[in-house]
């Protein structure tokens, strides 16, 4: 990288990086910096009259400074938090020698750096908790300078707040905006939780293959790779529903896996390509038990996070108190719409759908119409925690038909704010309605649904080997993380993630400048008329509209008409 595509700021700390070696100092030391206290620690436990803390040795990033001739206020941050620093120059510099202090600690240092100290605690005047520094090591210069986040009488200024800049460098917004940490550690609380419930029961934590020969499991588009030592085509998985079922037959009474599942659709604030999912599998279990089970999931988790079951979300206060409402989808979308959907055809269906205004096209079959109608009339109205149950047997290829009416199944989706946080099943075990059903789905395949599933001999075999009565959930853990952290966006609860390709900064030439600002007022434009517009000589009005449809910015196109130029 030259000099000329740094910014001033990024010039002058390149240069204070070479000063620094010249000084013998390592800006970018390999040994061990052992630190014996936070942040956190010193200020819960700091107590004056007992005068604790009197050698401590702490390390994190300068946030602030104030320089004040031969002693200085520095505000350092570590993974806890922040705490203030003294620093003193006679006190880092006890000899002759004031180096350290005048030229590397004023000169030399930036914020956002990384240093290491080592001192005793005290308050100050004002009362402030502070460590006094004997001895300072750099640790890590850094080279680019970080959004200034300026807070006055409570309220913040210049924040680092926009979706696309979080999102892109989360590093720096875990700087800069420290509650954004609280949601990732709120998430690792959630999975720990949830864990230690499906220990406590005995069930087993086990992983499933990622890279399979058929992607089973769930109705959705799957990313397709190649594996060039066997020549075959593999899909990243859907869903790891079929891996664990295959367990039950083995034997296991109950599985459990945290997985992450791809599926390559659309991206909106719920949905990511890449996301998380826990599915566990219990043998002897039925729906109803199943949900018990995950009515004992949220609250627990609830109580974990918040110490009551009382939750935040948007507008709304979600009460995770067990039980939680159940709803038979027929009953719902009744309710809803007026209209009963049992025993009804695929044309009545679509009858139904063009009354209520709900998009149709030829592919659909009853469960995807179904669906649509639920969709788009019911599940906004569930707002509380509410169990809906006993699908139609058109939506759950892989649900056991229920006890008492063989045209649905014993499913439910558990429906939080509208959305859908877990979905379960009494698991469908017999191996010749399970491959009708499978069948089926070929069919709807064969009609142009691609997003309906395929066929998987090796989970049929498996069936005809007998799995016992089983019950199998699946919730997300991404959409769970946002409903227990008032988090609007799935991105907010990702560390990292996908977004579209960053745009690189295009570097324009005044010629090229002004042709583009000339089509932002009219595009298309007729491309003799922009070029008289511009006034440019003939080579540069070449060299101007080459260069901005080299960069993408601006294309000619011939017409009847002749040739325009547009924007893109």
């Amino acid at each position: 990288m030259n000099h000329q595509e740094l910014s001033e700021q990024e010039i002058i700390r390149r240069e204070s990086l070479h000063k620094l070696r010249e000084l013998g100092i390592d800006p970018y030391p390999a040994a061990e910096y052992k630190i014996n206290a936070t942040s956190r620690e010193i200020k819960e436990k700091y107590i004056e009259e007992k005068n604790n803390f009197q050698e401590v040795c702490i390390a994190g990033r300068i946030m602030s400074r104030r320089i004040m001739g031969k002693a200085s206020f520095v505000e350092l941050q570590d993974h806890e938090g922040r705490i203030q620093i003294y620093v003193n120059r006679d006190e880092i510099c006890p000899d002759d020698d004031k180096t350290m202090y005048n030229e590397v600690f004023k000169k030399l240092l930036d914020r956002g750096d990384i240093i290491g100290v080592e001192g005793f605690v005290f308050k100050t005047q004002m009362g402030e908790i502070t460590v006094h520094v004997k001895s300072l090591t750099v640790l890590n210069k850094s080279l680019r300078p970080l959004p200034v986040v300026k807070e006055k009488d409570g309220k913040t200024y210049d924040a680092f707040t926009d979706p696309e800049q979080r999102y892109r460098q989360r590093y720096v917004d875990l700087i800069v905006n420290p509650q954004v940490k609280d949601v990732f550690v709120k998430r690792t609380k959630i999975i720990d939780t949830m864990r230690q419930m499906f220990n406590e029961y005995g069930y087993l934590e086990v992983e499933t293959p990622i890279l399979q020969s058929i992607p089973g499991g769930a109705a959705a588009r799957p990313f397709v790779t190649h594996h060039n030592a066997l020549n075959i085509p593999l899909y990243l998985r859907i869903a790891n529903e079929l891996y664990l079922k295959r367990l039950i037959v083995g034997g296991f009474e109950g599985v459990y896996e945290f997985a992450k599942d791809f599926r390559n659709e659309g991206m909106d604030r719920t949905h990511n390509p890449e996301f998380t999912v826990m599915e566990i599998y219990v043998a002897y279990k039925d729906y109803k038990w199943m949900m018990d089970f995950t009515e004992q999931i949220c609250e627990r988790v609830a109580l974990a996070l918040h110490r009551t079951t009382k939750v935040q979300l948007g507008e709304h206060v979600i009460d995770y108190k067990i039980p939680y409402p159940r709803v038979t989808m027929n009953d719902a979308i009744k309710e809803h719409t007026g209209y009963d959907i049992s025993g009804k055809t695929e044309e009545q269906l679509r009858e139904i759908c063009d009354k209520l205004g709900i998009e149709t096209d030829p592919s659909m079959g009853k469960g995807k119409l179904i669906d649509e109608i639920f969709g788009e009339k019911c599940e906004p109205h569930y707002i509380q925690p509410t169990f809906i149950t006993d699908y139609p047997v058109e939506m759950s290829p892989l649900t056991k038909r229920h006890r008492d009416n063989p045209e649905l199944t014993e499913r439910f989706e558990l429906m939080v704010n509208g959305k859908e946080l877990a979905n379960a099943y009494s698991e469908l075990n017999d191996p010749i309605d399970q491959r009708e059903r499978f069948e089926d789905q070929l069919k709807l395949s064969e009609k142009g649904d691609d997003e309906a599933m395929f066929i998987d001999q090796d989970f049929l075999r498996a069936l005809e080997y007998g799995m016992p009565p089983t019950s199998g959930m699946g919730m997300g853990i991404d959409r769970l993380t946002m409903f227990m952290t008032n988090s609007p966006s799935i991105q907010d609860v990702l560390f990292f993630p996908q977004m579209k390709p960053e745009k690189k900064k295009v570097e324009l030439t005044e010629d090229e400048k002004a042709v583009l600002e000339l089509l932002k007022t009219a595009s298309p434009v007729d491309l003799n008329h922009l070029k008289a517009q511009t006034g440019l000589s003939n080579k540069k009005w070449d060299k101007a509209i080459k260069g901005l449809t080299k960069n993408k910015l601006a294309k000619v196109e011939k017409t009847e008409e002749g040739l325009f130029v547009e924007t893109l």
